[in-house]
């Protein structure tokens, strides 16, 4: 069973989207699902989802950690082409992670009670970015 999960995002930040998730596999009983973004300027993660702080401290933090390319410090990145957020994009999603795999009891992700699947985009324009799933139940 597979999908694809479209998310529309707004400039740098984290977006959830574990509410399509958990109403695509409502029902599908046992397996292991994977997600992966078809998109090489942005991430997927699993992240607390209680306190937004946490999203906010962590877009900060990527953000100092790898600046953009007008920035004195990334003065050697050559890849310029569509703007100083493009190459610092990159360089994020190849840090963070593209793809997840989880399991799944009773059509129900077995994330922890904070967790929360959380699209991170990189890049400063909104952007419409798209979620490969596939759902693979158990004894296949």
């Amino acid at each position: 069973m597979q999908t694809t999960f479209d998310i529309s995002t707004r400039g740098q930040g984290l977006y959830l989207f574990t509410p399509e998730v958990e109403t695509w596999l409502a029902g599908h009983g046992d397996g292991l699902l994977t997600l992966l973004i078809r998109h090489t300027s942005a991430s997927i993660l699993i992240q607390e989802n209680a306190d937004p702080d946490v999203q906010t401290d962590l877009l900060a933090y990527y953000q100092r950690l790898v600046p953009p390319a007008d920035d004195q410090t990334m003065s050697y990145l050559r890849h310029r082409m569509e703007g100083p957020d493009d190459m610092p994009a990159h360089i994020k999603a190849a840090m963070l992670p593209v793809s997840l795999s989880i399991p799944v009891a009773g059509g129900r992700m077995q994330l922890g009670t904070w967790q929360g699947l959380y699209l991170f985009e990189h890049r400063d324009a909104p952007h419409q970015r798209r979620v490969a799933a596939h759902f693979l139940p158990d004894g296949r």
